[in-house]
């Protein structure tokens, strides 16, 4: 889902890169330092769901798992995705450096936003299955959505690969929404406390 270098006009890179450092600064200063091992798996587990790219125009899909870094991160998954994303254009110049910040928030937003709308439901025993394939569902769609935003607000042109963008990573939003509910049901078994069913931030 990265965008790639020299599509995006001025204005979008800026403000893709100013909310990316807000969404940053909150996420660093919600981290729990005693727990900051879980916050560097994921982003490892991250960096390596998104490696297999399947390119489309100036895009390209892929599985990235934000739903489960929301769900599990809440705002460090911005800090999270930020890190995860330069490593991956330093050592494979996957998107670049310019469209850094759009692409970090293109994904990270989503996820924050899941993590509150589907955190109440994850806490009842009832909805957690539920609220495991919503999040991963629904943040890939809604990345998806500003990933095409992104793209009309810089180009009309762009308007026909937006919409092939969004019809394509129709699959990736049932995958990633079966793979973050099996996931959270298997830490609610055996490691209950990465979830923090008890609190929310």
């Amino acid at each position: 889902m990265h965008i790639s270098e020299g599509v995006l006009s001025a204005p979008v890179l800026i403000s893709g890169g100013a909310l990316t450092a807000a969404g940053t600064a909150i996420g660093l200063k919600k981290i729990d330092y005693e727990k900051i091992m879980p916050v560097a798996i994921l982003a490892s587990v991250f960096f390596v769901a998104s490696l297999i790219h399947v390119p489309i125009g100036p895009g390209s899909i892929h599985l990235v798992l934000s739903g489960l870094l929301g769900i599990i991160l809440g705002w460090a998954c911005f800090p999270a995705i930020l890190v995860a994303l330069l490593l991956q254009v330093i050592f494979f110049q996957f998107g670049g450096l310019m469209v850094l910040g759009v692409n970090t928030f293109n994904m990270a937003a989503p996820a924050v936003l899941c993590f509150y709308l589907f955190r109440p439901w994850l806490i009842k025993k009832k909805t957690r299955l539920i609220a495991g394939f919503a999040t991963g569902a629904l943040s890939i769609l809604f990345s998806s959505l500003l990933m095409a935003l992104s793209l009309a607000l810089s180009d009309s042109g762009f308007l026909d690969t937006a919409k092939i963008i969004l019809l394509a990573n129709i699959p990736i939003m049932i995958i990633e929404g079966i793979i973050t509910m099996f996931t959270v049901s298997f830490l609610t078994r055996v490691q209950p406390d990465i979830l923090q069913l008890e609190t929310t931030r």
